[in-house]
């Protein structure tokens, strides 16, 4: 259990907050994350998952026990990580309950045998108030600010609705999207102050991986070695600026060869990382393939789904990306990573070689 309040030292400033795309976003944690993140000393209302700031969340579990008053429904909500309290708010429809006999009478004449007004907003307001009264087993979505009350973290609810999900349609999308927000947002902390060497270092190896993307492009290279670009990112190290330093002593440092270095190395792992580029056979001479121009490549992936397309075990469902990584790597280089795979498979479906039938599952026309 974290503790209740930010350790103030190491909160950032509030002034900074806006910068993470995620605090004016409606944060899709688990509930167990929401019960345990630290309120902001700062902001009362504020919250911190792994330094992002939070205050508003979106919620689907099912209602484990509700409570109903003149002016609200508090739902208790399990995604199965935890149980939280959704303060649920009735709208001025909801309060007035619905007359029957209201929809007959004089209005009825005015509208018979043709669209009546008066009965479609009756039925509407029935439909509005179904959606709106949960019972318990019944799997509801919720969104709002976070408060505590009483010691007690729950959501002041700004829309919530009763899912229909007979097939759990709704809930498998919903496991298989949280994590992956986890993995590329929320557990990755955001650093809202960098330091000006930082911020050039930063810049400077963006604008290196995009001068070699840049001419792998133009020259529609195959493969290259190291020294065949190391001359495009001369300027980036001569541009940098020289801080004058209060010193009178010279301070030893890496020499402007030794910084080109540095910063195509780094460019060509971030390179390798996104998949655009690979190392066939690791050697000492290095050699770097382009996935995007390699027809070796291409024309292996391609082969390995349309062979193994054709065997009973994938012939209903297709080649899984892990499976098809295998025999890729068997086939054609060990090195050969998942993103360097999911580049050629998009390039592939898009020239209408392959197609996927499902998540991550691909086979051939």
């Amino acid at each position: 259990m974290q503790p209740a309040t930010m350790d103030p030292a190491e909160e950032p400033p509030s002034m900074l907050w806006g910068l993470d795309p995620i605090f004016c976003a409606f944060a899709r944690l688990y509930v167990r994350d929401i019960l345990q993140m630290t309120e902001s000393t700062q902001v009362p209302g504020i919250y911190f998952y792994n330094l992002h700031p939070i205050y508003k969340v979106d919620v689907l579990g099912t209602v484990v026990y509700k409570r109903e008053r003149e002016d609200f429904f508090c739902y208790g909500v399990d995604d199965g990580t935890g149980v939280i309290n959704c303060l649920c708010w009735k709208n001025d429809l909801l309060k007035e309950e619905e007359d029957p006999t209201k929809s007959g009478g004089k209005h009825s004449d005015g509208a018979q045998g043709g669209f009546n007004p008066v009965a479609e907003l009756a039925l509407l307001r029935r439909a509005q108030q179904s959606r709106c009264r949960l019972e318990i087993g019944e799997l509801l979505r919720v969104r709002g600010p976070v408060k505590t009350s009483r010691q007690q973290r729950e959501i002041m609810a700004s829309t919530f609705y009763k899912v229909n999900d007979p097939v759990m349609a709704v809930q498998i999308a919903w496991m298989m999207e949280v994590p992956q927000l986890y993995r590329q947002c929320y557990d990755k902390p955001l650093e809202l102050q960098p330091n000006a060497t930082g911020d050039s270092a930063i810049s400077s190896l963006s604008k290196a991986t995009n001068i070699i993307k840049e001419f792998l492009k133009q020259k529609s290279v195959t493969r290259f070695r190291p020294y065949d670009v190391q001359d495009l990112l001369q300027p980036l190290i001569s541009s940098q600026p020289q801080t004058a330093s209060a010193d009178p002593e010279p301070v030893a440092g890496p020499s402007a060869c030794q910084q080109l270095r540095q910063l195509l190395k780094e460019a060509l792992q971030i390179l390798q990382d996104e998949g655009v580029v690979y190392r066939k056979v690791k050697s000492q001479d290095e050699v770097y393939h382009v996935t995007a121009h390699d027809t070796d490549l291409l024309i292996a992936v391609k082969d390995v789904i349309r062979e193994d397309s054709q065997r009973e075990k994938y012939a209903e469902k297709g080649c899984h990306i892990l499976h098809i990584l295998s025999a890729v790597r068997q086939r054609h280089s060990l090195n050969v990573s998942k993103a360097t795979l999911e580049l050629v498979l998009k390039s592939l479906e898009c020239n209408s070689d392959i197609v996927s039938t499902s998540d991550n599952h691909y086979t051939a026309f």
